[in-house]
């Protein structure tokens, strides 16, 4: 059976890719929406309410030459998702590569946790993502482009935390959801993987959450938290050649906190 390896130079290049970077106005999405202009590519930003960030990150994009717009809606509704793919398509006739990234984390114990509470968190961090990856897929097909989905998950999808529950779900089912679809999709080329971060650094939040933090480094072997750069990269990684024959992948980016014995 015949193959080409792609070059090693070339591989983290995504110059004439389009990238859809749900939840991109800051933290962990605005990492990956500069990660991947600075790889190349033309970047679309999603954003629900933060509108100020998602244009700030905008004219950083533009400012390394590349294109790049900003998009608001609320993703859990199939008009909104799909009305931004489509833009997206006529603005660029392709997308290659689409980040679900959007996502919420408050706190609410089982016993109080009210349905709107529940629906809330499972409509942001998992309705939005299939609804955007079937837009994004018919997309992909339609156009013959043998794209990439990466779904941001958490090691929560693994590991439960307290008061959590709701979003340990909505991870959880977010890491199968990674699988199915990869199962599906791959038929057309199309690929889907996971990036499961670890606690990722973000301003204040040493100052809001000393002893979490405290906690994580001391049980991270690598001894720091994350950064949003750290989760790009990964996304970086599965978005390339370099991952082409990797789908339905979950990849750790956690400074290695998981390895700790259960018990």
């Amino acid at each position: 059976m015949e193959h080409q390896h792609p070059d090693v130079g070339s591989m983290l290049d995504f110059s004439g890719k389009v990238v859809f970077v749900t939840g991109g106005g800051g933290g962990i999405g605005k990492g990956i929406a500069l990660r991947f202009a600075q790889a190349g590519a033309d970047v679309i930003v999603h954003y629900h309410s933060n509108e100020g960030g998602a244009q700030t990150v905008v004219q950083e994009i533009k400012d390394m030459g590349r294109q790049a717009a900003a998009f608001s809606g609320n993703l859990a509704f199939p008009d909104d998702a799909g009305a931004i793919i489509q833009s997206i398509d006529k603005l660029f006739s392709r997308l290659d590569v689409l980040i679900n990234n959007s996502g919420i984390y408050p706190l609410a114990t089982v016993l109080d946790m009210t349905p709107e509470q529940w629906d809330q968190v499972i409509d942001t961090n998992l309705k939005s993502a299939h609804l955007c990856t079937q837009a994004a897929a018919r997309v992909m097909i339609e156009r013959k482009i043998k794209g990439a989905v990466i779904n941001i998950t958490s090691i929560e999808a693994m590991n439960p935390a307290p008061n959590h529950s709701h979003y340990t779900a909505s991870k959880g089912g977010l890491l199968m959801y990674t699988r199915s679809s990869a199962f599906e999709l791959g038929e057309h080329g199309i690929r889907v993987n996971a990036v499961a971060p670890g606690l990722i650094w973000s301003e204040g939040l040493d100052t809001n959450w000393p002893d979490g933090v405290k906690r994580y480094l001391k049980n991270a072997p690598l001894g720091r938290l994350g950064y949003p750069e750290d989760v790009a990269d990964a996304c970086l990684f599965l978005a390339s050649p370099a991952a082409r024959w990797i789908s339905g992948a979950n990849l750790v980016v956690d400074g290695g906190v998981m390895t700790h014995q259960i018990f």
